[in-house]
Order: C-alpha cells, then sequence, then structure tokens
C-alpha cells in the first residue's frame, strides 16, 4: 500500500461521486498534477445510487460491479479508511485521525451525508443503506423469510422496500404520511403507487412516528403514539445530515447546514473548495440551495476539479434526481412539494404525467412521471415562468407527457 504523501498538488477529502468527478476533471485539465483522495470509506468510490437500485434488479448483485475505478483512470493515489479530522486553510494542511499532515495547493471537500439514526439504538440488525459495507450487510440480511422493516416513505425508503421485493423476504414499509411519498407527489400518483406496492406484498403502515427500537430476540419498533411493529431487521431511511463538521472546525463559512461556496465552488478559506451534498451554491434557476443527489455530485465535482486546476468556471448547472419504482420511473428539476400548487398533464393512457409545482404563479419544480427526455425543456420552462415569460395558464403542452 502507499503510503501518504507530505505534499499533493490536489487533496479531496471525500470518497463518493462527487469526489470521483472531481480527479477526473482535474487529471484531464492537468495531467501532470499530484491528485491524493482521502476516505474515510473503506471502499473505492462507486456509483452510490446502484445500492438501492441496479444492484437488486440488474445483471449483477456485487458492489464491485459499480467501482469507478477512480485512482486507475485519474492517476489519483486513493487512501480508503483515511478520516481527516483537520483541514487547516492557515498552512494549507489536513490531519487523518492518524496523525498524518499533508500539505496541498488546492483541496475540495466532498464529503457528503451521512444518514439520521437513533442515537440509543447499538444493534446490528438496525441500520441504513449509504455504504457498500450497508449493502452488502443489508443482503446477508435478506434472507430466509425474514421480516424486514422499513422506516421512512421517502426517496430511500421507498427504493429499499421495493429493492427487497426481490429477495426471500417479507417487507413491512412504515412512514409517517398518508401515504408514501405523499410530501413529493399528487394523490392521483401516491394512490397508483399504494396500489403497486401492496400488490407487491409490501405491507404499508402509514402514520408511524418511530419513537424507539427495543432489541431483543427480536425487533420491536414502537412508534410515538405507542404501535408496535417486529422485525428481523430494519432499514432505517430518515434522511440524511450532511458532513460539515470538518469545514466548521475549520472556520468556513456555514448557512443552512451547508457550505457555502461562490459562482466557482470557492469556499470562504483560500483554495479550498467545496462540492456535492454539503455545498451550498445560487443556482441559476431557484437560487441559494444545497442538494443531495448524483447528478449534482458529478456535475459539480467535475467544475470543481476544473477550477481547482486554473479555469474560471461558474457553476451553472440545475441539477435533476430521478428513481425507479418498480415498473414506473420518474425524473424531476427543482423543488417537488406537494405544498406548492401542482398542476398535473396526462397522456390519454393515464400512465405518464407531467406535474408543475408553482409558487405565487412561478414554477418551482417539474416532475417528469414515466416522461423521458425531457430534463433539459423542464428547465426551460422553469426559466421562462421564473423570468415571467410563461403563465400558469400557459404551461399545458409545454411537455408532452409520455
Amino acid at each position: 500500500m502507499t503510503d501518504l504523501g507530505y505534499r499533493y498538488d490536489h487533496v479531496i477529502i471525500g470518497g463518493g461521486v462527487a469526489a470521483d468527478a472531481a480527479a477526473r476533471a482535474l487529471h484531464e485539465a492537468a495531467p501532470e498534477a499530484s491528485i491524493a483522495i482521502l476516505s474515510a470509506d473503506p471502499h473505492s468510490p462507486v456509483y452510490r445510487p446502484a445500492l438501492s437500485k441496479d444492484l437488486w434488479h440488474g445483471e449483477s448483485d456485487d458492489p464491485d460491479s459499480q467501482d469507478l475505478r477512480t485512482a486507475e483512470e485519474t492517476g489519483a493515489v486513493l487512501f480508503t479508511a483515511t478520516l481527516v479530522t483537520e483541514l487547516c486553510p492557515g498552512s494549507h494542511t489536513v490531519v487523518t485521525a492518524r496523525g498524518q499532515v499533508v500539505h496541498y495547493g488546492t483541496a475540495l471537500l466532498a464529503t457528503g451525508s451521512t444518514a439520521r439514526h437513533l442515537p440509543d439504538v447499538h444493534d446490528d440488525r438496525v441500520l441504513s443503506l449509504r455504504t457498500v459495507g450497508d449493502y452488502r450487510h443489508l443482503r446477508g440480511l435478506a434472507r430466509d423469510g425474514a421480516r424486514i422493516a422499513v422506516v421512512g416513505g421517502g426517496y430511500i425508503g421507498t427504493e429499499v422496500a421495493a429493492a427487497l421485493t426481490r429477495t426471500d423476504t417479507q417487507v413491512t414499509l412504515a412512514h409517517s404520511g398518508r401515504a408514501i411519498l405523499d410530501h413529493m407527489f399528487p394523490v392521483s400518483i401516491t394512490e397508483h403507487l399504494e396500489q403497486v406496492y401492496t400488490g407487491h406484498g409490501i405491507t404499508l403502515v402509514p402514520g408511524f412516528r418511530l419513537a424507539g427500537i427495543e432489541t431483543g430476540d427480536e425487533l420491536v419498533l414502537r412508534s410515538e403514539t405507542g404501535e408496535e411493529l417486529r422485525a428481523d431487521a430494519a432499514v432505517l431511511g430518515l434522511g440524511a445530515e450532511l458532513s460539515t463538521t470538518l469545514a466548521g472546525a475549520a472556520g468556513l463559512d456555514l448557512e443552512r447546514g451547508a457550505v457555502v461556496v461562490d459562482p466557482y465552488l470557492r469556499t470562504s478559506a483560500p483554495d479550498v473548495y467545496a462540492a456535492g451534498d454539503i455545498a451550498l451554491f445560487d443556482d441559476a434557476l431557484l437560487g441559494l440551495r444545497h442538494v443531495e443527489h448524483v447528478d449534482h455530485a458529478q456535475a459539480s465535482g467535475a467544475t470543481a476539479g476544473r477550477n481547482m486546476a486554473g479555469a474560471e468556471e461558474a457553476y451553472e448547472h440545475t441539477p435533476l434526481f430521478f428513481s425507479d419504482l418498480f415498473d414506473d420511473g420518474y425524473e424531476a428539476v427543482g423543488r417537488l412539494d406537494a405544498h406548492l400548487e401542482m398542476r398535473e398533464e396526462w397522456n390519454e393512457e393515464h400512465t405518464a404525467a407531467v406535474v408543475h409545482y408553482l409558487e405565487d404563479g412561478a414554477v418551482e419544480g417539474v416532475l417528469l412521471w414515466n416522461t423521458w427526455d425531457a430534463v433539459d425543456r423542464a428547465r426551460e420552462v422553469i426559466a421562462a415562468s421564473q423570468q415571467g415569460e410563461l403563465a400558469p395558464a400557459d404551461l399545458r403542452g409545454q411537455i408532452p407527457p409520455g
């Protein structure tokens, strides 16, 4: 194993998709530059969406099939299981948990997010799904008719519950809403999804707010109202927390719990950039926001990498996000908030839809339900609406569903 060096031209802190994209951009822009990737994860960077998608229903269930081959293809030196505990912008150094000091020319924070857990529950039958290690552990639990409870009816919870139906398990999906994904989707879609999920054998438990888990011979999950669910394992999809401890301790400007960056993804510290989940950026269409999805990780990581190599490229990308839920799928741009005004347009078969999300008459988000190759057009619609060039009455027909 290569020893950690004294100095690198560029140091990337984090081991996800944003780190991989930054290393590729750096290598292309400055092939002779030295790059170190310091990742707390023991596994090399992988395409993480596959952990709840393709690995369950694709050609291979081996997470190594999703390895991004970052080190091999970028020339970067990758150090896994290497936790950075200090970022010192004044001396242009980082310090690892082993006390190693590394000097950098530029540094990138791509530390991502961590899953929320119950603080008093320490049992290997209770897990989240964020890493390759989590995936392998869940695969081991999902066998022999095991009862697995998934808690959380949002993005990750619905994907994990769907994935588990491909295994020999009894799946329960408990969530706090009236229906799964009802914080994002109109009733027309949530009612359809409820039928699909129950049709695949998933037991749905609405209105379940997890209060605690008793760990004995079996797990007993208790809601705030005293309702109990019994399971052999539990997957918690309770959302994520941005990993900004390192940035905060270094004195970087934080806002809304994220790291403030300028249009070039530079932080408040000289020669320190941020990309991916933790970056609070000024979206060209939607204003100040942070985004926790892979499209943003890839695009912002690549822009940051080019800028670390000397470019002055503004980050002007409005990210998309996507999911596949059994035979349905969607892509989306912007805010999908069911509290906003939702205007639906369906195809004749009622199998595909476009939903516009409006606030004060302006489009804030677009859902493309079973509607493909329309993301760029969705961005155009948002831009035109935000600029007052497209009235709500004129939205119908702008993006044909299907």
